[in-house]
C-alpha cells in the first residue's frame, strides 16, 4: 500500500467522491485511455450526482462572441491532457463561462467514464482546503483533487491576495499537469489582469490556452431567446417582435436576458394575457430603467465633480482662487463644453 505524506495509507487507484464534487464517475468505456496508473475500471459507474445540472455543448447557443471559446472548450473534452491545457476561459458574469465547463464535464463523463472530473469553484475549493486544515485532512484532500484526470475550477479569480490557498493550487495544478491530466479554468478577468495573483500561478494560467467571451451580439441573443422560449412552462407563444425587443434591451448578460423573457412569458402566462410588445415593455419596464445609463446633467456633473475633489457644493461655485479649487472648477467646466450643449454663459449660470 503507497504511503501519503503524513503516513495515511493511499486509497488504491482513484475512487470518485460524489459527495463532495458533483459531475463525478467512473466506469469501464472503450473510448477512454486511462494512464498507465490507472487501476481496472470498476464494472458498475458510480452514481452521478446532477444537481449542478447537466449542461452540453448542443444546448450551448453559439455566435461571433463565443465561438472560439466554445470550439476549445469542445475540443478539450473530447481530447483531455492533450491539447490546449490549461484552458482558460475568461469573461463577464453571465456570459457562458459556467456552462461551457458543466459541458466539459458532461461530455467528458459520458464519452470517458472512467476518466474521473472534479468541478468545484474557488470559493468551494478554498473552503474546503481551510476545512482539512483545520481537521488535519490535507493528504486527503491534495488526494481528492490531485489524483485525478480533469480538474475543472470556476472563477479563479476569487484566490487572488490568498497565498496560502494559491500555494496549495500551484502544486495541485503541477501534480494534475505532469501527470497527462486536463486543467480548465474560468475567471472574470484575464490573467494579467488578476492584480495579486502569483507570477508562477499566472504563467501556468497562460501556457496554454487563453480565450475571451464577449458579450453576445443581437444575433446571438435572439437565438438564444428563440431556443429558451422554446422550453418555457405554460406553453405562452412569444411573437418575434417581443423577442426582438427583449434582445434589443438586454445586451450584456444572458442570464439578464433569459431572466427577461422567463418574466414576459410567466405573467403571459398567470394572467392570461397575450404576449404582446406593449405588455412586454410595461412587464419589464423597471429593468429596462435600471439598466439605462444616466443622463448627463449640469447637476451630475457638479455632483461627480464634487465627489472627486472632496468639496463641498458651496466651495465649488464659491470665489476662493485656491489652486485645488481652481482645477476642479476648470475639469467640470471642461466637461460641461465637452458632454453637452450648453455655452459659456449657461454653464456660469449653472
Amino acid at each position: 500500500v503507497d504511503i501519503l505524506a503524513g503516513g495515511i495509507p493511499a486509497r488504491p487507484g482513484r475512487v470518485a467522491d460524489t459527495a463532495l464534487d458533483p459531475l463525478t464517475r467512473q466506469a469501464a468505456h472503450p473510448a477512454a485511455v486511462p494512464r498507465s496508473s490507472d487501476p481496472p475500471a470498476p464494472t458498475t459507474p458510480a452514481t452521478r450526482t446532477t444537481h449542478l445540472g447537466r449542461h452540453t455543448f448542443d444546448d450551448f447557443v453559439i455566435g461571433t462572441s463565443n465561438r472560439f471559446a466554445h470550439a476549445a472548450a469542445q475540443a478539450v473534452a473530447e481530447t483531455p491532457g492533450r491539447s490546449y491545457n490549461p484552458l482558460f476561459i475568461y469573461g463577464d458574469a453571465g456570459l457562458g463561462k459556467t456552462h461551457l465547463l458543466q459541458a466539459v464535464a458532461t461530455y467528458v463523463n459520458d464519452h470517458y467514464p472512467n476518466y474521473q472530473v472534479r468541478y468545484v469553484s474557488s470559493e468551494t475549493f478554498m473552503n474546503r482546503f481551510v476545512e482539512a486544515i483545520r481537521n488535519k485532512t490535507l493528504p486527503e484532500f491534495k488526494q481528492h483533487y490531485r489524483e485525478i484526470d480533469v480538474l475543472l475550477v470556476d472563477d479563479i479569480q476569487f484566490m487572488e491576495g490568498k497565498e496560502g490557498l494559491q500555494e496549495e493550487f500551484f502544486h495541485t495544478f503541477n501534480s494534475i499537469q505532469q501527470a497527462a491530466g486536463q486543467i480548465v479554468l474560468t475567471s472574470d478577468r484575464s490573467p494579467d489582469s488578476i492584480s495579486t495573483l502569483e507570477d508562477r500561478l499566472r504563467s501556468r494560467f497562460k501556457m496554454g490556452l487563453v480565450t475571451h467571451i464577449q458579450p453576445p451580439d443581437i444575433e446571438t441573443r435572439l437565438a438564444i431567446l428563440h431556443k429558451k422560449a422554446d422550453v418555457e412552462p405554460g406553453g405562452v407563444r412569444v411573437p418575434d417582435d417581443v423577442l426582438l425587443f427583449i434582445a434589443e434591451n438586454f445586451s450584456e448578460n444572458i442570464r439578464e436576458l433569459e431572466g427577461a423573457l422567463t418574466r414576459v412569458t410567466a405573467y403571459s402566462n398567470l394572467n392570461g394575457e397575450a404576449c404582446t410588445r406593449d405588455m412586454a415593455l410595461t412587464v419589464l419596464n423597471d429593468l429596462i430603467s435600471n439598466s439605462l445609463p444616466l443622463p448627463i446633467t449640469p447637476a451630475l456633473i457638479l455632483s461627480k465633480t464634487i465627489d472627486m475633489y472632496n468639496f463641498s457644493h458651496e466651495e465649488l461655485i464659491g470665489a476662493s482662487r485656491r489652486r485645488p479649487l481652481v482645477t476642479a472648477r476648470q475639469v467640470a467646466m471642461y466637461t460641461f463644453r465637452e458632454l453637452t450643449d450648453l455655452s459659456y454663459p449657461a454653464i456660469a449660470r449653472e
